[in-house]
């Protein structure tokens, strides 16, 4: 019997969901998938078949100009490094910066993109039969080796996606630190979202949401276009607001960026303290020195960061319960789950009318019970995948809770290593040029 699929766009599709394999995948980016049970909106019926899905094959992408794109990925890279750490020039990174946005953007449509290979390594670690092609596995592996060794290079001149912002960042605001750390989660909750779908085979969600993929390919649905018009203008006065509040790579190259045995700094000698710096950043990623007084009692610290610690446990677990509540909104992510929705939607009359995916599947040979035997299935699937990204996403807050409260001390203005973009912006404002 023929099966009816929706495939989603640009996604990753597979019939077949493994618990084990999902385990694994998500483990590489400290996300695992786990359990829990819930109801349609709409009342059906649970059937249980010995129905047998088919392969799906997922074709692979083109290999047109593999060679070259990589061959100008690593020359990239290598002047960005050049510029940030060794010349020290704005104008430079700037321009590179153009360069990349038009060959990368512009010129290869935003496609094949760092961000989005994410999900690429993902599907792979789910499903032993996609095999990830050499140039995604190039783009995801080297700006993270570029990161470790030089910092967020790969951000500050290479990523076409960061490169539209940058271009159009000509008024930025600085948004309030606590607003900064506040919004800060929500790359991690893309990431774990992302993750979940794909293991689930819901579809590539980032590519899907690419705010900017409209603005290179010249066309995209009018929603895509308005959202990505809307992160251009609000980029104009909040800088790079997708790559500091949503990008999941970016969550990646923060950890990267942390451990970086070079990065770029402020002053190329010693700080004279002069205090211009202090404004020019507007990413908040410039650490102030800390008062020469300790702000409370070292005793006082140790007990706060004691109670911290202990309240980690309580917040995955208050995140496993949060996560379990958003079974339903979770399995929508998928089309079957949609479509199953849809279909007892309208055989109960809830709708007045059929849309396009329902009549596609009425005309199939696929009666109603295999699909919404499946929907159940995926549904159970959603429902452990949402406490596994609950318990993520609580241990991320309390990791951030712990980290704010730990203070430092710093005797000069130095950049944030995880949160720095290499930008260059604050080059210009230190008197030190030598």
């Amino acid at each position: 019997m023929k099966k009816y699929v929706v495939p989603p766009l640009g996604g990753f599709s597979p019939t077949g969901f493994r618990l084990k394999a999902v385990r694994h995948a998500l483990v590489c980016v400290f996300l695992l998938v786990g359990s829990s049970q819930a109801e349609f909106r709409f009342p059906m019926p649970e059937f249980v078949t010995g129905y047998t899905h088919p392969a799906v094959h997922t074709p692979a992408p083109s290999n047109a100009m593999v060679g070259w794109d990589i061959v100008v990925l690593v020359s990239t890279l290598t002047l960005a490094a050049i510029f940030v750490l060794k010349r020290r020039k704005r104008r430079e990174i700037f321009l590179l910066t153009l360069f990349s946005m038009i060959y990368f953007g512009f010129w290869r449509n935003g496609c094949v993109c760092s961000v989005g290979s994410v999900q690429n390594i993902a599907a792979g670690i789910c499903d032993s039969s996609y095999g990830v092609p050499f140039t995604v596995l190039v783009f995801f592996a080297l700006p993270l080796v570029f990161a470790l060794l030089f910092g967020r290079v790969f951000c500050a001149a290479v990523c076409p996606l960061g490169a539209i912002q940058e271009a159009v960042a000509v008024k930025p605001v600085k948004v309030p630190p606590a607003v900064e750390k506040v919004l800060s989660v929500f790359p991690y909750i893309y990431l774990g979202l992302a993750i979940l779908s794909v293991a689930m085979g819901a579809g590539f969600i980032i590519c899907q949401y690419d705010p900017f993929v409209g603005v290179f390919r010249m066309g995209a649905s009018f929603s895509m276009l308005i959202f990505g018009g809307i992160m251009l203008v609000l980029g104009i006065f909040v800088a790079r607001p997708y790559c500091r509040f949503l990008c999941p790579y970016g969550v990646l190259l923060n950890w990267a960026s942390k451990l970086s045995l070079h990065h770029a700094t402020i002053t190329p000698t010693d700080c004279i303290q002069c205090t211009l710096c202090e404004d020019s950043c507007p990413y908040n990623a410039i650490n102030e020195p800390t008062p020469a007084e300790a702000p409370e009692s070292r005793g006082k610290g140790a007990s706060r960061l004691g109670i911290l610690i202990l309240l980690v446990p309580v917040m995955v677990v208050f995140g496993v319960g949060v996560g379990s509540l958003l079974k339903e909104p979770l399995a929508r992510m998928h089309p079957t789950v949609r479509l199953a929705e849809r279909m007892a939607g309208e055989d109960l009359g809830r709708y007045s009318e059929t849309n396009i995916e329902s009549e596609a599947f009425r005309a199939s040979d696929t009666p109603n019970e295999e699909l919404y035997a499946e929907a159940v299935q995926l549904k159970a699937g959603f429902g452990r995948g949402g406490k596994w990204l609950g318990a993520f996403i609580g241990l991320v807050i309390g990791c951030k809770l712990i980290a704010v409260s730990i203070l430092r001390k710093r005797t000069d203005y130095e950049p944030d290593r995880g949160t720095c973009f290499s930008c260059g912006r604050c080059y210009k404002y230190c008197p030190v040029k030598e």
